[in-house]
């Protein structure tokens, strides 16, 4: 199978130290030839395309992890989740990855604008040229209001807000019935998507699990905690027409129909 060429195409669209580049090079021959006029093609399609920016909201369990990289890829964005982009900021010891390491050894929180801070840096690289999906940021209104003072010194905004409604007791059907298979990631349900034999992994046969956070009690916990804590982010948006609400409970296929016309 070809390699994924675009991580070797984008080490060599920035400037890099000799070595670096040395390495860059004798990886990017290892690549069909195309492999790489694929990734050309798919580059001048992305010149093509109108920038966005777009937040995800949703609770968990919603959906919003089977449909963003699709919209990545039809949009050409980048994808930016909190959670990975600290841990990245903090590894590459970018200046406000340095903060919020001194904020964590510390045992404080990481403040709200060295979030926005970090999100600031990641939305100049390359990869977010043309725009950027945000999933997990902004939970309230004041980072809702940072965000989007943040982006209006750049002369841009959120562009649409994708609200992922589904109800409490569907999310708690799926995940009640949820198992994974630890070294895999595979995931199946009694239900939905059952294993061949119950309680068994299809391809190495081992067992299943449940993860500890699939459970009734600390399902409804962090729901109470999402719908409190997200409506309010919801209504800021809305007072601006940003806001396009996604039927969740729908098939996949059903779901992207709907993303598609919130964005074209």
């Amino acid at each position: 199978e070809d390699q994924d060429p675009s991580e070797f195409l984008f080490a060599l669209s920035t400037p890099a130290p000799r070595t670096q580049e040395a390495m860059s090079t004798m990886e990017l021959a290892e690549v069909s030839t195309d492999a790489l006029m694929r990734e050309v093609q798919r580059r001048l399609e992305c010149q093509a395309k109108p920038d966005k920016r777009l937040i995800l909201i949703g609770p968990p369990g919603c959906g919003k992890g089977t449909q963003s990289p699709k919209i990545k890829t039809d949009h050409c964005l980048c994808h930016l989740a909190t959670g990975d982009m600290l841990r990245a900021a903090v590894s590459a010891g970018t200046p406000n990855g340095i903060r919020a390491k001194n904020a964590m050894e510390s045992g404080a929180l990481v403040s709200d604008d060295i979030v926005v801070g970090i999100i600031e840096e990641a939305i100049k690289t390359t990869a977010c040229r043309n725009g950027f999906i945000l999933d997990g940021f902004p939970r309230t209104v004041p980072q809702a209001e940072m965000l989007d003072k943040m982006l209006s010194m750049k002369g841009v905004s959120v562009d649409r807000v994708l609200d992922f409604q589904i109800p409490d007791a569907v999310l708690v059907e799926r995940i009640e019935g949820r198992w994974i298979h630890a070294n895999s990631g595979r995931s199946y349900h009694t239900k939905f998507f059952p294993p061949k034999v119950a309680g068994v992994d299809d391809v190495t046969g081992e067992p299943l699990m449940k993860r500890k956070d699939d459970n009734v009690d600390t399902l409804k916990s962090r729901l109470s905690a999402f719908h409190a804590q997200t409506q309010p982010v919801i209504d800021y948006y809305s007072r601006s027409e940003r806001v396009t609400a996604i039927a969740a409970n729908k098939p996949s296929k059903e779901v992207e129909a709907q993303i598609a016309s919130a964005l074209n």
